[in-house]
């Protein structure tokens, strides 16, 4: 059966972030998300999930008002990004969150791209309970950003050729990137390590844009990695009064199981 996780740094918007797991446990998610968790004590988070797993955090961005957004990229900011992957890692651990995002930040080019891979291996071999993700960001939503191509992204996977860093496919970017997400998904779904969906074009609930959701969840089941499916959207309402997808798909399992 598949797992959906919301992420309520985008989902639960209405309450304060401490009572959204609580929430998103009574819509009947499985577990949650979030995207910077780093500002909140591992044991407020540890009161307020009832118990509810988090299954993916990103690495520290650094300064997002000052435009950073991450440093696994950057050349010049390689111990920045030690800092904050050793800061986001310890609190993964903390909260027996499976899975980190590294972020790239904003770069370009060779140098970039060398730094890039050493920065993952070096990540890897430091926190080797961890399973690392790297996730393509289109340019109109996160300008400059270096990971911005799924192609791109599955070349550096495969020559950084590490089995606990994989492919974090985010329906929407892959739709803004490529223009056709179930495309990108049938060529690199071997190397995913987490999946986001949303609505497209708008980012809201969840379907339309030629994609079958039903189809993505019974592949991410075939495909036996424990996978979840996070809900990282932006609701066109309060968020439970948009949950009709989350039924329909639970419903599917329950026929399935």
């Amino acid at each position: 059966m598949t797992r959906f996780a919301a992420n309520i740094t985008m989902l639960f918007t209405e309450v304060p972030m401490l009572s959204r797991p609580g929430l998103a446990q009574e819509a009947g998610f499985d577990g949650v998300e979030v995207l910077f968790p780093h500002d909140i004590p591992a044991a407020d988070w540890k009161r307020a999930l009832l118990g509810l797993p988090v299954v993916l955090m990103n690495t520290h961005p650094g300064d997002w008002s000052a435009g950073e957004r991450g440093f696994a990229a950057v050349p010049e900011a390689v111990p920045a990004f030690r800092d904050s992957f050793l800061r986001s890692a310890d609190l993964a651990n903390a909260l027996d969150v499976p899975r980190l995002h590294v972020m790239a930040g904003v770069a370009r080019g060779p140098e970039a791209e060398q730094v890039y891979r050493e920065n993952l291996a070096w990540a890897a071999a430091t926190a080797p309970d961890l399973t690392l993700t790297i996730e393509p960001l289109n340019h109109e939503d996160m300008p400059g950003y270096f990971l911005a191509d799924f192609d791109q992204a599955a070349r550096i996977l495969d020559d950084v050729g590490l089995p606990r860093i994989g492919l974090q496919f985010d329906l929407w970017h892959a739709a803004r990137i490529h223009g056709r997400a179930e495309t990108v998904w049938d060529r690199h779904k071997d190397r995913v390590a987490h999946v986001q969906v949303a609505g497209f074009p708008t980012r809201a609930e969840p379907g339309g844009g030629g994609v079958d959701l039903t189809r993505l969840c019974r592949e991410v089941d075939a495909l036996d990695k424990g996978l979840w499916v996070g809900a990282e959207y932006r609701p066109a309402a309060a968020t439970v009064k948009g949950l009709g997808w989350l039924a329909a798909l639970k419903a599917r399992d329950r026929a399935i199981g």
